[in-house]
């Protein structure tokens, strides 16, 4: 698994070029303007962590590398609606085609029926991505640090910010951490899964919650998260309160009655 980023890299080029050739730039800001339906992603966080108040981002994937097919009759509308019925305060849906078997169309289809914030889940590795996601009607973009050098991470953020759609800064190591506290307007995702060995710790977020105090925005644990133990062992020993949560919703037998199980503890 040492490569995967690798290849999921290498795979995502071919398709940005391949975007490129059927939607100018032109074309993406042009068809910005006539959407409607955004939210201010970070706004909504921020004034749910003054209230005090717990924040599922619920994901919607039909696989991954690690995992394989996570859900057989893949449905993402109908994920979607439970999520949203059973109080996830944002979505997080996965837009990479070759690996996780995801669509931007998805987004799209979800924001053209639901009212909620919308995390596109991508791996951004051209700033001509941020106004694609945005054009299907994205709220979030994520940047991960471990798949883009911090020159490119800042031509992502910045063309984020020029564009009014959030970021969501992923790391993963100490060093990665300190390079997130530059980015100051960006949400910050602690993912407790190392995506070179896809190993996952729970003591990751605990460990780099620490370096990233200081930050004045929100911050999100990402990963790993199957249990109410687990989510109370975060708030205990992190104090963030903001959950990006899918596998373990994914293969539930009952999508919402697991979500609701995150979403009703009392802080």
């Amino acid at each position: 698994m040492e490569n995967i980023l690798k290849k999921i890299i290498s795979k995502k080029k071919e398709n940005i070029f391949n975007y490129k050739k059927k939607y100018s730039e032109e074309t993406l800001l042009k068809n910005i303007k006539y959407t409607k339906n955004f939210f201010n992603f970070k706004k909504k966080m921020k004034e749910r962590d003054v209230e005090n108040k717990i924040s599922v981002i619920a994901e919607i994937k039909k696989a991954s590398p690690s995992s394989g097919l996570i859900v057989k009759n893949f449905n993402h509308l109908n994920i979607a609606k439970s999520y949203y019925d059973n109080g996830a305060s944002f979505l997080s849906v996965l837009a990479e085609e070759d690996f996780f078997l995801g669509k931007l169309d998805y987004i799209k289809d979800i924001k053209d029926n639901l009212k909620i914030p919308i995390l596109c889940k991508d791996f951004f590795i051209d700033t001509y991505q941020v106004a694609l996601a945005k054009s299907f009607g994205a709220d979030c973009i994520l940047i991960i640090l471990s798949a883009v050098d911090k020159i490119l991470a800042k031509d992502l953020y910045q063309a984020a910010n020029d564009l009014s759609i959030s970021t969501l800064i992923e790391v993963h190591t100490e060093q990665e951490a300190e390079i997130a506290l530059s980015f100051e307007d960006s949400i910050i995702g602690i993912n407790n899964r190392n995506l070179k060995t896809l190993e996952i710790s729970l003591s990751t977020s605990v460990n780099l919650s620490r370096i990233l105090s200081p930050h004045k925005n929100p911050l999100v644990v990402e990963s790993g998260l199957n249990s109410v133990d687990d989510i109370n062992f975060i708030i205990q020993n992190t104090k963030i309160t903001n959950f990006l949560i899918g596998e373990s919703l994914l293969k539930s037998d009952d999508i919402g009655l697991k979500l609701k199980e995150f979403t009703q503890i009392n802080l």
